[in-house]
């Protein structure tokens, strides 16, 4: 169930935090120990009252663990119990509808109530890999809106001599999500009446477009009567702000890396980073990674006051590539104490909070 958002004062608005998780596969590690971490991280937001754990699909790439996306989530979600567990999300056109409905039919029978599936229509990969799984690159776009509205429909409950359907799956509570970066998917979730998830955390230029879009052509659903915008964003946050930008070091050079052509595992954190940058990489950074808050505890809450005031967003997806688990934990900790200070106010100054779906 989604919780509206109410009007904000002062912009300490009682919205829920979530994690996006990539499973990040730091260098000196291996795939493994990076779904160990990520199971481990889990547990650890889930004592701390996040909202959702989602782990992403991407391909080919070294330093990201998460490619059997139901697979690690079955694994999460085995060592948690209330914290919801989903995808942020499946890249569609990767699969067949059907058998990622099984998959996540299979999680929801497993943790009934607990399962959201976040549908992109990236390949969320290169293009040797996109052959590799036999992708349909010539594919139009309105393949990914039929293969949404196909899926959708083997989680409704069977009917007297339906031919086929998913097992697990059909009549099981799976929470849909579309996913975007641009236009297209805010105008597809706002006509399918579905929740919206934005990218903001790493490609934020359409942003406010897609918001407004989304939220002006909205047609509520059986699944949802009002429209419900989850922003994407990095927080890195530690005792002091100069450790914060050296822990945010790490992101910065995978992001240059994979732009570069030189994927890898997450680096370790390099002090001054930034500064010995040629111009252009400073610009891709200061562009593709706006909506990273990185510094200590107040640093980070005024980021993410005016980033709520000027967005109106209902939920954050917050990620963090940070090389050391430890650390990563801890920057989850002072965002989730952040959180708890700007939402222990007097009670007529909070959100009024009701069911949408």
């Amino acid at each position: 169930m989604l919780p509206v958002r109410g009007v904000a004062t002062h912009m300490r608005v009682m919205i829920p935090l979530s994690i996006l998780d990539l499973s990040p596969v730091p260098e000196g590690s291996d795939a493994g120990e990076a779904i160990r971490n990520s199971a481990d991280l889990a547990r650890h937001a889930e004592k701390l009252g996040y909202n959702r754990f989602w782990m992403a699909e991407h391909h080919n790439m070294p330093g990201i663990a998460s490619a059997a996306t139901a697979v690690a989530l079955a694994h999460v979600a085995n060592g948690t119990s209330r914290i919801r567990i989903g995808a942020g999300g499946i890249m569609l056109p990767n699969h067949a509808p059907l058998m990622v409905a099984e998959q996540f039919g299979t999680l929801a029978a497993l943790y009934p109530g607990r399962i959201d599936l976040g549908l992109g229509r990236a390949p969320g990969t290169d293009q040797n890999a996109m052959r590799a799984m036999r992708r349909n690159m010539a594919g139009g776009a309105d393949e990914f809106p039929r293969d949404v509205v196909e899926l959708m429909n083997y989680f409704r409950p069977t009917v007297p001599g339906q031919a086929l359907q998913a097992v697990p799956g059909a009549g099981l509570d799976v929470d849909v999500w579309v996913l975007g970066s641009s236009t297209f998917g805010a105008q597809l979730a706002a006509h399918l009446g579905l929740p919206y998830a934005f990218a903001s955390h790493f490609a934020p230029a359409q942003m406010m477009e897609a918001i407004a879009v989304y939220r002006e052509t909205f047609r509520p659903s059986e699944r949802l009567a009002k429209p419900y915008v989850m922003l994407g964003c990095g927080v890195f946050a530690a005792d002091t702000d100069e450790e914060a930008r050296l822990l945010f070091s790490s992101q910065q050079q995978a992001f240059v890396n994979l732009r570069t052509g030189q994927p890898g595992k997450l680096p370790r954190p390099v002090e001054g980073y930034e500064e010995g940058l040629d111009p252009y990489a400073k610009r891709v950074l200061a562009s593709s990674l706006s909506c990273s808050f990185v510094g200590a505890r107040e640093t980070v809450r005024r980021g993410l006051e005016e980033f709520i005031e000027r967005t109106g967003a209902d939920e954050l997806m917050v990620t963090a590539m940070i090389h050391d688990p430890e650390a990563r934990k801890r920057s989850f900790e002072i965002l989730a104490q952040v959180h708890a200070e700007a939402t222990a106010r007097p009670e007529s100054l909070k959100q009024a909070s009701t069911s949408v779906i």
